[in-house]
């Protein structure tokens, strides 16, 4: 049992944590019954987190030794993670539910203020990143899919979180892309460094929408932060295309990264059976789907689309046949692992493991390691921290890291 002095100094940082909410909602902390209940919820998890996180294992990888680490669970489906300060991250659940999770004491506070989602098989809360201005508001955004008349679309929204609540909701785009399957919404989010943000669509569910310009769906979007259309995009005022459209030709990407570094956008996307894709994303262009495929048909042995490359249509960085069904994809840039940095890593959903794909000098990919795969589990987020720690979320509803094994090195040195 915790004592009285470890309760009282968490009371009063959960406190003080509120502050910000109650200035949102103009009552005083701890007057209201429910910010009270929120208080007492939050030392309870405090509490209840202090313990050391559960090593599930141990590997080593170009030299380096790693550990995997337990930091949380309980989540459902965690689809997005992404920090807000040095140890706390924002965690989406596809069923609408978000939390703020300190890494550092694995607390978990649930998030108020949360928009309504179409949780329908592959829809509903996905991605959340944050956008900083240097002496301005920092932003969360968030895709998420809404409904509309019985059919859902994909929705690119903004928020600001004070304390555990997120308000100043702004909606952002609602996506030309409503469907009445529950499937290949997309979504995932980049910025650059030009004050734009990108965001994923997939065809939902119906192939077509790869090829048409009149709808959303498979295509990445680019916007200015606040919402409105960049003047440069590729499309601005054609007749028979939308001005938000960067590149087309898509069918589910849900890895998406702008290299800060390289200034390139690279992008995964899950194939049919077969024929996932690494692409290097550039203004304006197709990238194929559905005449173009490396995948099967799911119901026949049957190729998928026309041929496997054609003019006029980019080819592909990298495909995994068989498919590993990417649910991310990151560009490491961290300290931790040196030996990483460049590589990318793909959380794999279908043959559950982690990814990494390596960059040559010239550009060209090539998959170089699977890692994690005795844990069983699929990976659905991956991202690092300030200290170059990587972060994973599983479907199994975890969050789990891999840090330097100190222990490990020492031992075998």
């Amino acid at each position: 049992m915790l004592c009285l002095k470890r309760i009282t100094r968490l009371w009063l940082e959960a406190s003080n944590a509120l502050k910000k909410v109650s200035n949102a909602l103009s009552t005083t902390p701890l007057r209201s019954p429910r910010l009270s209940a929120i208080c007492l919820l939050w030392v309870v998890a405090i509490a209840a987190g202090s313990a050391e996180p559960a090593i599930l294992g141990r590997g080593v990888s170009e030299g380096m030794h790693y550990r995997i680490e337990r930091v949380a669970e309980g989540f459902g489906v965690p689809w997005g993670m992404a920090f807000v300060d040095d140890t706390s991250m924002v965690v989406t659940g596809r069923t609408g539910k978000a939390w703020l999770l300190d890494t550092e004491r694995a607390s978990v506070m649930p998030l108020e203020g949360m928009p309504e989602v179409w949780a329908e098989g592959q829809g509903g809360l996905l991605d959340v990143q944050v956008q900083r201005d240097a002496g301005k508001t920092s932003w969360l955004y968030f895709t998420y899919a809404a409904g509309r008349g019985g059919q859902g679309v994909t929705v690119l929204a903004r928020a600001v979180l004070n304390g555990a609540l997120l308000t100043h909701w702004q909606t952002l785009l609602v996506t030309e892309s409503a469907t009445d399957t529950g499937r290949h919404f997309g979504s995932r989010i980049a910025f650059d460094n030009e004050g734009h943000v990108f965001f994923t669509v997939g065809d939902r569910g119906h192939r077509p929408n790869g090829q048409d310009l009149m709808t959303h769906a498979g295509k990445v979007l680019r916007l200015n932060l606040d919402g409105s259309v960049p003047q440069d995009n590729p499309f601005v005022g054609r007749v028979g295309a939308l001005d938000e459209i960067w590149s087309y030709g898509h069918r589910n990407p849900q890895g998406i990264v702008f290299d800060l570094q390289g200034e390139k956008l690279w992008l995964s996307e899950h194939g049919p059976r077969g024929g996932d894709e690494i692409n290097l994303v550039a203004k304006g262009k197709n990238y194929g789907w559905p005449r173009v495929s490396r995948g099967r048909e799911y119901l026949a042995p049957f190729a998928v689309g026309e041929a496997t490359s054609l003019p006029g249509m980019e080819d592909p960085k990298l495909v995994y046949v068989p498919s590993i069904a990417p649910g991310s994809l990151m560009l490491y840039r961290g300290a931790a692992f040196p030996r990483w940095q460049g590589d990318f890593f793909l959380g794999a959903l279908k043959l559950t493991h982690l990814n990494r794909v390596r960059q040559s000098v010239d550009g060209e990919l090539r998959e170089v390691e699977r890692l994690l795969g005795s844990l069983n589990e699929r990976i659905r987020q991956v991202i690092e921290d300030r200290h170059g720690w990587i972060y994973i979320s599983t479907d199994s509803g975890q969050i789990l890291r891999l840090v330097p094994d100190v222990e490990s090195d020492q031992s075998s040195g």
